[in-house]
């Protein structure tokens, strides 16, 4: 029986164990990939004490003070939570393997909304690119796309006019979601191609992008745009489930937490970009994280009273 199990092995998860450790709880994070949103930065330069930081390096920092302290990792996907409606424990099931909790944190993050066109899940990493800043400096003098027309398209395609020698923006509607200021500092660009009531169609390579096919609804017509780099833009989703019958989510799937990081659900905690809040940041997801390891503690001491 751990004392908390912690669902994710971002900078939120990997912060929520330690606080937790420190307070002589019995730990474990389950993680199916160390550093979560992370891993998509190659470098950082607006964390604490760091003027710029490899992401690679930060997430090695954090996830060795976490062992060294005593918190353990699982490198799994949890698959299932059930409650143990005699003691109020929680039962937290894995590909092939099952633990318990007395209580849990679920700091598991956003994942990047999919395209879904041919070419995209094959080229992935190889061209095909869901975050312009962290990969925007590989494709420096050479021609991208960015797919999207809300604020992080339009600030994608801006900063890479300034790093790709073309930029075609698509956007499937008419009109950008974006700030205005955002758009009328894109329209000015004079290597930004403007595709908008377009779509996608397909994503062409062998090894590597090749070029895009977009459907323009407006001429009904196909066209083929050769590109080294397609960079897609268009949101990031919460992929929240498993957790449907103990949180209450908002309209995105992101969970509603209180002041203190508790959802509806007593002994279940969240915290990071997974929580219902409008900013997305590295320390905003430690600091919900700390409240809710703390939070975990004081709930802990409460019922065994």
């Amino acid at each position: 029986m751990y004392d908390l199990i912690i669902i994710g092995s971002g900078p939120a998860g990997m912060t929520a164990g330690m606080y937790a450790v420190r307070r002589e709880m019995k730990t474990l994070i389950i993680g199916k990939e160390l550093g979560g949103q992370l891993v998509w930065a190659s470098e950082i330069e607006n964390y604490p004490g760091f003027e710029s930081i490899k992401s690679f390096e930060l997430i090695s920092r954090i996830k060795n003070q976490a062992q060294k302290i005593g918190v353990e990792f699982k490198d799994a996907e949890v698959k299932k939570i059930e409650r143990d409606l005699n003691d109020g424990s929680f039962r937290v099931f894995t590909t092939r393997d099952e633990y318990r909790a007395k209580t849990i944190i679920v700091t598991m993050g956003l994942a990047p909304r999919r395209l879904a066109v041919p070419g995209e899940v094959e080229l992935s990493g190889r061209g095909v690119s869901y975050c312009a800043n962290c990969d925007g400096p590989f494709y420096r003098d050479r021609k991208v796309a960015i797919i999207g027309g809300g604020n992080s398209a339009l600030d994608a395609a801006e900063y890479m006019s300034k790093v790709a020698s073309e930029v075609y923006l698509v956007h499937r509607s008419e009109s950008f979601r974006a700030f205005d200021i955002l758009v009328s500092e894109v329209m000015k660009k004079k290597n930004i191609n403007i595709y908008t009531n377009t779509e996608v169609r397909h994503i062409v390579g062998e090894d590597k992008v090749e070029k895009i096919i977009i459907f323009d609804k407006s001429e009904n017509k196909e066209r083929e745009i050769a590109v080294d780099g397609v960079f897609i833009e268009i949101g990031r989703i919460a992929s929240t489930d498993l957790l449907a019958d103990f949180v209450e989510r908002d309209e995105k799937a992101q969970i509603i937490a209180k002041a203190n990081m508790e959802t509806k659900t007593p002994g279940i905690f969240a915290a990071g970009d997974v929580v219902s809040c409008e900013f997305k940041q590295i320390t905003i997801a430690m600091g919900q994280a700390t409240i809710a390891a703390l939070s975990a503690y004081q709930y802990i001491q409460m019922n065994e009273k």
